[in-house]
């Protein structure tokens, strides 16, 4: 007895393309994931070679895949709401045509994508801090206010590079005197690939060394340090504490920012926490987290924001959507419980 061939399920393509790093997923319109890759970080402004970061994750992520099945793409990147989107429009389906893929992906900001990786609320609150810091209002789908996002040199206070650039800051003021005593001394050059130790003319010979180092990395580069802060933190360093608690309210304050925007409401609307440092689990998220919760705003973390992506890509697919809709289709793509 012949047995019927298995349906081929149309695929769609979600890239999350942040500072740091580059997500790609690769999933059915049945929720079932292909593929997923890694890479490099896909900004136009703090990333080394963003073209060939989503190269590496779309070929990584398809693999054999039969790029036919292919029916739609959303590449999500920071800042391609603003200025930039006409370049990242352009890197965008410059990257999808050099993957033999047909037709032209989505193309949107990276918050949008977050929120559809973690609610099918049409209505949410994000807040993010990763390599950057921001928040945003979203309203039936769309993005109606934002607050900081404005880079390491004027704003995203509680981000990985603010963390790393206080690390550094401290550990500075430690070493000539003018602040006190710091595990970050120590663990900051190390991670900076310097000998530490010592104080006096030691000291200042070390603080210059570490001046040189930070100026000749990206800035994007300071968030790497977010990890020891927390790791010090953790051990009762009072320092690290200290940074760890002040880059929570800063991040906190970016959030009720948004309060006269939202309306009476403000407090019932989902509070969608995205980026590594409040997705993980940081002294930072848990500060955050614990704060939120107690006013009694429904924190929900971001799971996945290339399969957010996903999901934005599913829903301009055409008429593959499951029974349920829009909404079920939506929630089957980015991984969420399926209700």
């Amino acid at each position: 007895m012949s047995t019927a061939p298995e349906p081929r399920v149309p695929l769609v393509i979600g890239v999350d393309a942040g500072g740091t790093a580059t997500r790609c997923v690769v999933v059915g319109l049945d929720g079932r994931v292909h593929g997923r890759a890694r890479g490099p970080g896909g900004n136009l402004r703090s990333s080394a070679d963003p073209r060939a970061a989503l190269r590496q994750v779309l070929e990584e992520a398809l693999g054999s895949v039969d790029r036919r099945r292919v029916a739609a793409g959303h590449l999500a990147f920071a800042g391609a709401g603003g200025d930039d989107g006409a370049a990242y429009q352009e890197l965008a389906q410059r990257a999808w045509r050099e993957a033999d893929l047909s037709g032209v992906p989505g193309v949107g900001d990276d918050l949008a994508a977050a929120v559809a990786g973690a609610t099918d609320s049409r209505d949410a609150v994000l807040l993010l801090s990763g390599t950057g810091a921001v928040a945003a209002l979203f309203r039936d789908g769309v993005q109606v206010a934002r607050r900081d996002g404005y880079g390491w040199l004027l704003g995203d206070e509680g981000s990985g590079v603010w963390l790393g650039r206080q690390a550094v800051v401290l550990a500075l003021a430690a070493l000539d005197g003018r602040g006190p005593t710091t595990a970050l001394v120590d663990l900051v050059p190390q991670a900076l690939g310097l000998e530490s130790g010592g104080t006096g003319g030691t000291g200042t010979a070390l603080a210059r060394r570490m001046v040189t180092a930070v100026h000749a990395a990206p800035p994007a580069d300071l968030a790497r340090l977010a990890p020891l802060v927390d790791a010090a933190a953790r051990t009762g360093d009072a320092v690290a504490e200290r940074i760890v608690a002040e880059g929570a309210h800063r991040l906190l304050r970016t959030f009720d920012s948004l309060t006269v925007e939202a309306g009476p409401d403000f407090a019932s609307l989902p509070a969608v926490l995205a980026g590594g440092l409040l997705t993980a689990p940081t002294l930072l998220a848990a500060r955050v987290t614990t704060v939120l919760r107690a006013r009694g705003v429904g924190v929900v973390p971001v799971r996945d924001a290339a399969a957010g992506a996903a999901a934005l890509a599913a829903l301009t697919a055409g008429g593959a959507a499951p029974p349920g809709g829009a909404r079920r289709l939506h929630r089957t793509v980015a991984g969420l419980d399926v209700a």
